[in-house]
């Protein structure tokens, strides 16, 4: 009887994983979004977040790793 649960579970996980696998590829495909590489973006796709991204925050670590990487 456990082993039949167990069984159970681990074939709902593997279909529940494929479906959401194809589900997400057909969504991508649907969009028609893509980041080939032409002259009007360069390769680089640009999201519709509002956050605003830190790349870079100047502290004293990260002068001594650059300090020391020269």
């Amino acid at each position: 009887m456990q082993q039949s649960r167990r069984e159970f579970a681990k074939k709902t996980a593997m279909i529940t994983a494929g479906a959401a696998a194809i589900a997400g590829t057909s969504v991508l495909a649907a969009t028609g979004e893509s980041s080939h590489q032409d002259d009007s973006n360069n390769g680089v796709v640009k999201g519709s977040s509002r956050k605003k991204e830190i790349l870079y925050k100047k502290t004293a670590a990260w002068e001594e790793f650059y300090k020391n990487a020269k």
